[in-house]
């Protein structure tokens, strides 16, 4: 057996397959499985969300030419739902133009492989992927604040603890707009001074025992005590829309919008970077579990996203 099959086996993620042709998929497991990962198939999208939601899976690797719900759908799907967000995602199609590739990576796909491909290639962009998510599930490379699986240690600790607390789920708005336009580094860089603001807007005013982590992208989690949180999450957007006009070019600022191609390559226009804050809070009801948290954060943050620039909500309903 080789180093690669063995590391494989060590590991022992989990592969969920996803192609309507019968003969790729059988392909992709007997090779992944051949590599010592633990493989199962689903022939559309809709069969990949009930099976990722009986067993979420490590990495998803789904066709996207599919009936019913195809693989742009089925990412996004998965991107949307925190429950889901950090399955890792490869894109296999035969399509291998520009814009198809952009779409994907600007759903969350983490790769995207052209058809035919060859095994080995396969493989490697497989344990990339999954060595991505084993170093982001502590830390992120970006920000440097704790990943994933630390925020759902941190939630889960507070709330079979009983502890009171209030978890704040920020987003930015609009920001694949401004990636479009600016190009990633820029949009890094406004990533990481917001991570750099909210760790100093918690020291300031979030308490002993607050919390920073970033589930990737433009999506953090803050965690703070319930009476603290309409503070922090006011502070945080005020410091972030004063910082706003610095990250735009002065004839963009001065319009007031950027413009970017969408999907069919028509010009749209967006109005200046905001952010979105949900807060979920133990003040008037308890949590299960860390989903439930997330699942209600989640539900404020959509909420907030009706309106126009940067706010925040409370979700303040009883049990």
């Amino acid at each position: 057996m080789s180093d690669v099959e063995q590391g494989a086996e060590a590991s022992g993620e989990k592969l969920l397959v996803v192609d309507d042709d019968p003969f790729i998929a059988r392909l992709l497991e007997i090779e992944l499985a051949a590599a010592g990962y633990q493989v199962r198939v689903a022939n559309d999208g809709q069969q990949a969300m009930d099976q990722v939601g009986q067993d979420a899976p490590d990495l998803v690797i789904t066709d996207v030419m599919m009936p019913h719900v195809d693989g742009f759908e089925l990412t996004r799907s998965l991107r949307q739902d925190p429950r889901t967000a950090t399955i890792s995602v490869i894109i296999l199609t035969a399509r291998g133009l520009s814009a198809d590739k952009l779409e994907g990576f600007a759903i969350g796909a983490d790769d995207y492989i052209v058809k035919p491909f060859d095994t080995p290639e396969l493989l490697a962009r497989v344990r990339g992927v999954l060595r991505r998510k084993r170093e982001m599930k502590d830390e992120s490379p970006l920000t440097g604040l704790p990943g994933n699986n630390r925020v759902q240690e941190e939630i889960e600790g507070r709330v079979s603890s009983g502890q009171e607390f209030a978890l704040l789920f920020v987003d930015i708005d609009r920001f694949k707009a401004f990636n479009d336009h600016y190009g990633f580094p820029r949009g890094d860089a406004v990533i990481q001074e917001l991570a750099d603001m909210m760790q100093d807007v918690i020291t300031q005013t979030g308490g002993d025992d607050a919390f920073v982590g970033h589930l990737g992208g433009d999506d953090f989690v803050v965690v703070v005590s319930s009476s603290s949180a309409a503070l922090v999450a006011d502070t945080i957007v005020q410091r972030f829309d004063a910082s706003v006009p610095g990250y735009y070019d002065d004839a963009d600022l001065a319009r007031g919008w950027i413009e970017v191609l969408n999907r069919r390559g028509d010009p749209q226009r967006f109005d200046p970077i905001s952010l979105s804050i949900g807060v979920a809070s133990t003040q008037r009801r308890t949590f299960a579990h860390f989903a439930e948290v997330m699942a209600i954060a989640t539900e404020m943050k959509n909420f907030t996203k009706t309106t126009p620039g940067s706010s925040w909500a409370i979700d303040r309903r009883g049990p």
